[in-house]
């Protein structure tokens, strides 16, 4: 297949660099469902009637066709996503390199929805171990490698605006679960027959199906730019200017010798595993907290009747939306940031707000500030999507362009890390806490103490980043060695001449262009209007 080689995906001299993101967020919104898989945990665990044992071995779970999977069971799913993501990604990111965009997008697109379509045989068949191969293992992979998929080619295409390209890519990983996750929903609606019939199986064919589709698109529109490519008129800043940004390049290989490339991973890990520890227990946490006067009654948790539960966790629910809702704006907003200030200084806000906000959170719960407090926790989660879209160029800066796409490959076993270092540590804290007699309301006290820890140490990491050693550059004959490993093309006067302002090029293909964004905004804003109409019912 000579059409998915890196050497077919060159760029013409007419190539518009604008429909490179919108071929990146067909990707990351199909595989940004890995986010919204809780949705099928209750219909899952309720499809044989009967439940498995408390003392029933994982392992024979694994296999079991006469008792309903436990719904802690069916999260491990969640887990293996972001361990096999990092892994894959840390695997693969050099071959991505050298193979090109396209190619890594066509992987991920079957191995993605592949996994769907093996789970389905899973659910039919009840199995879960088919389920956590499918989607958690082979799934997984295809999340890795769909999501380091662009990052490379966007900060080739963009140098000037290296955090706004990478944010408005990883802002679609934010956005899938509140595309997939209502559309789940409803196709579920549309299939289910009952509590035995709930439509999942056919759920996941259909969405198979669709991201297949999509992420094909996305795959196949991936172009990458000539070797030292910039648009017309741009002149990189020299050194001086911002020592921060070099203007050399280092190998994968090399910079895992460096220590900023571990100050870096653990500015990523400290960020990632507070803010996915809040995400995993946001519709917990508030309604522990807040209890009744979440409906308008003055009554503690514990107090509250079967009904009035479920009408909380209603508005629990718009609040974990409304939380995704920042996710994904954060991702643009603070990455198009650093484009101006810096990726250090944004990551020091990170921190240094986080901490406040974190110290300050359960203060304002207990005081009944419910638009404070869910204020807080919106910037709370701003600044976590943030931390992923701006990483990759905060990596650009300081490793070089040639490798990045390897090198923030491996970066991402931080996400795996903090995939399980956070979540435990609030699950954890949680439990001894209710074990300790604490009051609901006040479960949460001690788990931001050691959240605000972690901030701590993250910021003390991104203060030492300092400009890469030179020793560790690549020279001039291993830089064009690693260029002709990755097929790269030399950079032709014709293509430099007919770039038109702002590095796009005048070309009759504006509609393609429009209809390009127009397949991946229209769904997201239907994911947009969806999670505010969700969210109201918070200030009701």
């Amino acid at each position: 297949m000579a059409w998915l080689d890196k050497e077919r995906t060159y760029a013409a001299s007419g190539f518009n660099r604008w429909l490179v993101p919108p071929a990146a967020l067909a990707i990351h919104l199909c595989i940004g469902m890995a986010y919204g898989f809780s949705v099928f945990w209750l219909p899952l665990s309720k499809m044989v009637g009967i439940p498995c044992a408390k003392n029933t071995p994982i392992w024979t779970e694994l296999f079991a066709t006469q008792c309903d999977w436990r719904v802690s069971s069916l999260g491990w799913t969640f887990t293996l996503f972001f361990i096999f993501l990092g892994s894959a990604a840390a695997l693969f990111g050099g071959w991505l390199e050298h193979a090109g965009p396209r190619k890594a997008g066509v992987v991920a697109a079957f191995c993605w929805a592949g996994g769907l379509l093996i789970s389905a045989w899973g659910i039919a068949v009840h199995q879960l171990w088919l389920i956590w191969l499918g989607s958690g293992v082979i799934g997984g992979i295809g999340l890795g490698l769909g999501y380091i998929s662009p990052v490379s080619t966007l900060v080739k295409w963009f140098p000037d605006r290296r955090g706004m390209a990478t944010g408005m890519a990883i802002m679609g990983f934010g956005g899938g679960a509140m595309i997939g996750s209502p559309l789940a929903v409803f196709l579920m609606n549309h299939f289910g027959r009952g509590a035995s019939s709930p439509g999942v199986w056919q759920t996941f064919v259909v969405l198979g199906i669709v991201y297949f589709l999509f992420m094909m698109g996305g795959a196949l529109g991936y172009r990458v730019p000539a070797p030292d490519w910039r648009p017309h008129g741009w002149v990189p800043l020299a050194r001086g200017h911002n020592v921060m940004i070099t203007q050399g390049h280092v190998h994968v290989k090399e910079a895992l010798k460096t220590p900023q490339f571990w100050l870096i991973w653990m500015v990523l890990t400290m960020n990632v595993s507070a803010g996915i520890g809040i995400l995993g227990m946001s519709s917990p946490l508030l309604q522990e907290i807040f209890a009744g006067k979440l409906i308008g009654a003055d009554t503690v948790f514990n107090a509250l009747t079967p009904d009035q539960k479920k009408a909380i966790a209603v508005v629990a629910g718009g609040f974990t939306g409304l939380l995704s809702l920042f996710n994904i704006m954060g991702r643009f907003f603070w990455a198009s940031l650093s484009d101006r200030i810096g990726r250090k200084t944004t990551y020091a806000i990170f921190f240094m707000v986080g901490i406040v906000l974190y110290s300050s959170a359960t203060t304002l719960g207990h005081m009944g500030h419910l638009a404070l407090f869910v204020l807080a926790f919106c910037i709370i989660l701003s600044m976590y999507g943030g931390s992923f879209a701006t990483v990759p160029a905060y990596l650009a800066d300081i490793f070089g362009t040639q490798m990045v796409g390897a090198i923030h490959g491996r970066l991402l076993t931080a996400w795996s890390t903090a995939g399980i270092l956070g979540p435990v540590v609030v699950n954890y804290l949680r439990e001894a806490n209710l074990a300790a007699g604490v009051p609901t309301a006040q479960l949460y006290d001690k788990t931001m103490t050691y959240l605000v820890a972690m901030l701590v140490l993250g910021l003390l990491c991104n203060l030492l980043v300092r400009p890469v050693n030179p020793k560790h550059f690549m020279s001039e004959g291993e830089l064009e060695q690693e260029r002709r490993l990755a097929h790269e093309k030399a950079l032709t006067q014709t293509t430099t001449a007919q770039q038109g302002a702002n590095g796009m090029v005048p070309s009759s293909s504006a509609l393609k262009l429009v209809l390009a964004w127009a397949v991946v905004s229209v769904p997201l804003m239907w994911g947009i209007m969806v999670t505010l109409g969700k969210a109201w019912g918070l200030f009701r």
